[in-house]
């Protein structure tokens, strides 16, 4: 009598765990006991992934945070995971290891229906006429905070992360943030920051204890503000377009999911537009005849020095959509993308079975030579029309790709677009001879003396 082969396991949660020996087929290192390469990762994630690229090609075996995984290199790779044609990949069982105390039920921790469901329901506060609301916002918040810049040499980074709160406030609250501005900027830091923390359990005096009790104080916040949007009835802020959010048979989003998609979009725009915005100001900085560029095509479109840049008129800045870009490419805000593995798939030659972690780079494959000749180059004419066409489509992937592409990247190019339209039109950027600051690479890159930089009228 034929003995019939046991059915695959179906990987429903990050928690099941595959066999013992599930990836002992692909080339690798598991690192120390315990900590694997958590330590090595975290220290020098680009070194890392180079040296153990290098050694064993586009594809190898990892061990860190406590899992065992494959991290996958190149377009292709980027492509395979994010387009997702045959539905392989899970987001919310790559993220939820990671995220789930902190962030859990964001739209980047749903899969396939729901995440659809959800992300059709959440895209109403992105449409023109909200859209349209926020850039009055943006451009009155930006102007009042570039002028109290003029002629000072500031720390960039702290400084535009409380702006871009205090923007965060006025364009998805609708409201000034009052007292409880610092304790939700903190809370978003140790949220943020326990993502890439050691000690994944909330122990006290740990960054994953601070992070937990971070979301604890923005959960009663968005909970009480969230009841208090229903009962006004609605507004053009973000957050009461979420609020009222209704799914496609007319019911509303429940209560906790209105507040967690809103924590997680809070804190995607806070921190990474914040991330990308300093970047973009650093190489300006460091090449200042693209400032010149950048400035010429900003007072042509807004005819002058401090004036409002225009919704109608965002599509109008080519050129300061690519070096934006470009910026993106050298740093991006999000360096690398985990998912999880549903079905069994093969990658360059290698058998990956179901239930194993998976990670891709979008820091490396922005800086691979068969892209990106001379990658460490700030040049922006890399993203004119027909440089974009020629490239793969997967090789610049800032905002990820496919069904999980970022819900508010057009919220972030018009923020960007908006600050440089206030700074250039004003001032010079300059930095010190020779001021190179260390970046800090994870979670979010930023630099870590917060950048020094000077406003000088132009």
């Amino acid at each position: 009598m034929a003995t019939l082969a046991p059915e695959a396991p179906k990987f429903t949660h990050w928690s099941q765990s595959q066999p013992k020996d599930a990836l002992a087929h692909i080339p690798g290192e598991d690192g120390w006991p315990i900590l694997g390469n958590t330590l090595q990762l975290l220290a020098d994630p680009a070194g890392f992934g180079n040296r153990m690229r290098a050694k064993y090609g586009d594809i190898y075996r990892n061990n860190s945070f406590g899992r065992r995984g494959v991290i996958m290199f190149g377009a292709d790779a980027n492509e395979l995971v994010l387009f997702d044609r045959e539905k392989i990949f899970s987001s919310e069982q790559g993220w939820g290891p990671v995220l789930d105390l902190l962030f859990p039920r964001g739209l980047m921790l749903l899969d396939f229906d729901h995440h659809r469901a959800d992300r059709r329901a959440l895209s109403i506060a992105f449409k023109p006429g909200p859209m349209r609301h926020y850039a009055g916002a943006l451009n009155r918040g930006i102007s009042e905070r570039a002028e109290e810049w003029r002629g000072q040499e500031i720390l960039f980074y702290p400084a535009i992360k409380q702006l871009t709160l205090d923007l965060a406030a006025d364009s998805f609250l609708g409201v000034p943030l009052g007292p409880e501005a610092d304790a939700i900027n903190k809370a978003f830091v140790d949220m943020v920051q326990a993502s890439i923390g050691v000690v994944r359990k909330p122990l006290p005096f740990t960054a994953m204890g601070r992070g937990v009790a971070g979301r604890k104080f923005l959960l009663d916040y968005f909970t009480r503000e969230t009841l208090k949007r229903r009962e006004a009835g609605g507004g053009q802020d973000m957050f009461s377009q979420f609020a009222t959010a209704t799914r496609e048979d007319g019911s509303l989003l429940p209560v906790d999911e209105v507040v967690d998609h809103m924590i997680f979009l809070m804190m995607a725009a806070h921190d990474t537009i914040t991330s990308s915005a300093t970047s973009l100001v650093w190489l300006l900085a460091k090449n200042p005849e693209w400032q010149d560029k950048l400035r010429a095509e900003i007072l042509a479109v807004t005819g002058g020095e401090g004036r409002p840049l225009s919704y109608d008129d965002l599509g109008k800045l080519d050129l300061t959509e690519m070096a934006f870009k470009e910026a993106l490419r050298l740093i991006p805000p999000v360096p690398s993308l985990p998912r999880r593995a549903l079905k069994d798939f093969t990658f360059k030659g290698v058998r990956v079975p179901a239930g194993t972690p998976v990670g891709i780079s979008p820091a490396a494959v922005h800086m691979e030579e068969e892209h990106w000749p001379e990658p460490a180059k700030f040049d922006p004419m890399r993203f004119t029309p027909e440089q974009v066409a020629k490239r793969h489509k997967y090789a610049w992937v800032p905002f990820g790709g496919g069904a999980h592409m970022c819900l508010g990247l057009h919220f972030a190019y018009m923020q960007v677009k908006v600050l440089m339209a206030h700074l250039l039109s004003r001032y010079q950027i300059e930095i010190a001879p020779g001021y190179e600051p260390e970046w800090q690479p994870w979670p979010i890159p930023k630099p870590k003396d917060g950048l020094k930089v000077t406003f000088k009228p132009v």
